[in-house]
C-alpha cells in the first residue's frame, strides 16, 4: 500500500499519489506501529528489566514453590526412599525441561527480533509453525524416557526402592513433556511482545492448581508419591490451557502451514539447538553431582534435595532474569540501538548482586527453621548448613553465568552460551567434584561451587566483549 501523508488534505493526497505509488514501503512503514508492538526500545532500561525480571519471578516462584510444596508433603511421610525417589526422578526430568527451555528461549529471542524490526507477520507465521515441532520433539522424547526410565536411574545411582518410586513416577509425568514445552513456549510468545503480566498469569494458573490438587491426592486419597505425579501433569494441562487463553488479543497465532516449518526451523533452530545445548549442561552437571552424592546414602541425596528445591524459590528472580531480558535485548538489537544493549546487560548484573546478597543474609538467618521443616537427617544436616552459610554466595557467579548466556543467545552468539554453560557441566564440575568428593559431602559441594565461580567470571567478561563489538560494529548504522 502506498505512503500517505496522516495530516494531509484530500487535494494533497491526490497530488502525491503518483509520487508516492513509486515509493517502496519501509521495513518500519509506520512509526506508531513499530513503538505500539516493540515497547522495549524506549523508556528506562532498568524499569523494563525490573518489570520483566519481577512479573517473571513471581511465575517462576509460583511453579518451583509447588516443586519445594511437593517435596515438604512427601518429606513428612518421614520415608527417606520417598524423598530420595523424587531427588532422582526431578533430576532426570531437569534434562527433559531443559530441551524445553531451549527450544522456547529460540522462539522468544527470533520473535523478539522481528518484533523490534517490525515484522509481526513473519514472526506470527514463523512461531507457529515451529509449535508443531516443539510438540512433536517433546512427545518423541517424554515416550522415550518414560520406556527408559529405569536404566537411566540405575546410571544415576538410585536403588532399591528409591528406584522403584523414582521409576513410578517418571512413568506418569514423562509422557506429558509436550504439555510443559507448550506452556514454556506460549509464555515466551507474551514476553516477546512485552506483556509480562500475562505471561506471569500463566505459571501462576498452574501454581494454583497443584497448590489446591496436592494435598487431596498425597494425603487425602494416600496416594504419596504417585499423588504428586498426577498433580504435575494436571498442572501441565492447565498451564497449556492458560497460556492460549493469556495469548488471545496479540495476534501471534495462526493455522500452522506444513510447508513454512522448515523455514521455521531454520530460523529459530539456530538460536534453539545452541540453546538447547546451553541448558543441557545445567541438568548435566546436576545428574554428576546427585550420582557423587549417591556414594554417600540416601540422607545425603536428601539433603542435597533440600538444597536443589529452596534455590529456586530463593533466586526465582536471578532466574527469571534469563528470560525476561532476552527480549528486551532482542528488539533493541533489532532497532539498532546497541547502547541499550549493553544498558540492559549491566542492569541485570547490577539486579542479580542484590537479590543474592538478600537470600544469603535470609538463608544465614533461617537454618534451624529449615532443617525442621524439612525432617533433614544424617549426612544432610552439614550439606544444608554449608549451603545456608557459604555456598549460597555462589549463585552470583550462577546468576552471571546466566545473564551472559542469555545475551550471547540474543546477540548472534548462541554458541558461546554453549562453550560456557557445558564448560561449567565438565572441566567445572567433573574435577572439583571428583576432588571434593575425598572430604565428604560437603567436599562436593564446596567443589562445585568453586567451578561456577571460575565459568561464570569468564562468561561476563567474554559478554561484554561481545556488546562492546557490536557497539562497534553497528556505530555507523546508529
Amino acid at each position: 500500500m502506498p505512503y500517505k501523508p496522516p495530516f494531509a488534505s484530500p487535494s494533497a493526497q491526490n497530488s502525491t499519489s503518483h509520487a508516492a505509488a513509486s515509493v517502496s514501503t519501509p521495513p518500519c512503514a509506520e512509526r506508531t506501529q513499530r513503538m505500539k508492538r516493540a515497547r522495549f526500545v524506549h523508556g528506562n532500561i532498568m524499569r523494563h528489566v525490573v518489570t520483566m525480571a519481577g512479573t517473571g519471578a513471581i511465575g517462576l516462584m509460583a511453579v518451583f514453590f509447588v516443586d519445594l510444596l511437593n517435596f515438604f508433603y512427601i518429606s513428612h511421610l518421614n520415608d527417606s526412599t520417598l524423598t530420595a525417589a523424587i531427588a532422582f526422578a526431578t533430576s532426570l526430568g531437569y534434562v527433559q525441561v531443559a530441551v524445553s527451555l531451549g527450544m522456547s528461549i529460540g522462539l522468544g529471542a527470533n520473535t523478539g527480533r522481528l518484533i523490534g524490526a517490525c515484522r509481526h507477520f513473519r514472526a506470527r507465521r514463523q512461531a507457529s509453525a515451529f509449535l508443531v515441532l516443539m510438540l512433536a520433539i517433546t512427545a518423541a522424547l517424554g515416550i522415550t524416557t518414560a520406556l527408559l526410565a529405569h536404566p537411566l536411574l540405575v546410571l544415576l545411582g538410585a536403588k532399591g526402592d528409591a528406584l522403584r518410586h523414582a521409576t513410578e513416577f517418571m512413568h506418569i509425568t514423562s509422557p506429558a513433556l509436550p504439555l510443559v514445552c507448550l506452556g514454556m513456549a506460549l509464555s515466551s510468545l507474551l514476553r516477546a511482545v512485552g506483556d509480562a503480566g500475562r505471561a506471569m498469569r500463566v505459571t501462576l494458573t498452574g501454581a494454583a492448581c497443584t497448590i489446591i490438587i496436592d494435598p487431596i491426592l498425597i494425603f487425602g486419597l494416600h496416594l504419596g508419591l504417585e499423588g504428586a505425579a498426577i498433580s504435575t501433569v494436571i498442572s501441565r494441562c492447565v498451564i497449556s490451557c492458560s497460556g492460549f487463553l493469556n495469548l488471545r488479543g496479540h495476534d501471534m497465532l495462526e493455522w500452522p502451514r506444513l510447508a513454512s516449518i522448515p523455514n521455521a526451523a531454520k530460523a529459530i533452530g539456530a538460536i534453539a539447538l545452541p540453546a538447547i545445548g546451553t541448558n543441557m549442561a545445567t541438568p548435566i552437571g546436576n545428574l554428576i553431582v546427585t550420582h557423587t552424592m549417591s556414594r554417600f546414602g540416601l540422607q545425603a541425596v536428601s539433603g542435597q534435595a533440600v538444597v536443589d528445591r529452596m534455590v529456586p524459590v530463593a533466586f526465582a528472580f536471578v532466574f527469571a532474569l534469563t528470560g525476561s531480558v532476552g527480549p528486551i535485548m532482542a528488539q533493541n538489537l533489532g532497532a539498532c540501538l546497541p547502547h541499550r544493549v549493553r544498558e540492559t546487560f549491566l542492569a541485570s548484573l547490577k539486579l542479580t548482586a542484590l537479590c543474592v546478597g538478600l537470600d544469603w543474609l535470609i538463608f544465614a538467618l533461617a537454618q534451624p527453621i529449615i532443617l525442621h521443616v524439612f525432617h533433614v537427617e544424617g549426612a544432610g544436616i552439614g550439606l544444608v548448613k554449608l549451603f545456608c552459610s557459604w555456598a549460597v554466595a555462589s549463585y552470583m557467579f550462577i546468576g552471571l553465568l546466566f545473564v551472559s548466556n542469555t545475551a550471547f543467545n540474543n546477540l548472534g552468539h548462541p554458541l558461546y552460551s554453549t562453550a560456557f554453560n557445558w564448560g561449567r557441566a565438565t572441566l567445572g564440575t567433573i574435577p572439583f567434584v571428583a576432588i571434593g568428593a575425598h572430604y565428604g559431602p560437603q567436599g562436593v559441594m564446596i567443589g562445585q561451587a568453586l567451578g561456577v565461580t571460575l565459568i561464570g567470571s569468564l562468561a561476563m567478561v567474554a559478554a561484554l566483549t561481545v556488546i562492546r563489538r557490536l557497539e562497534q560494529k553497528m556505530a555507523p548504522q546508529t
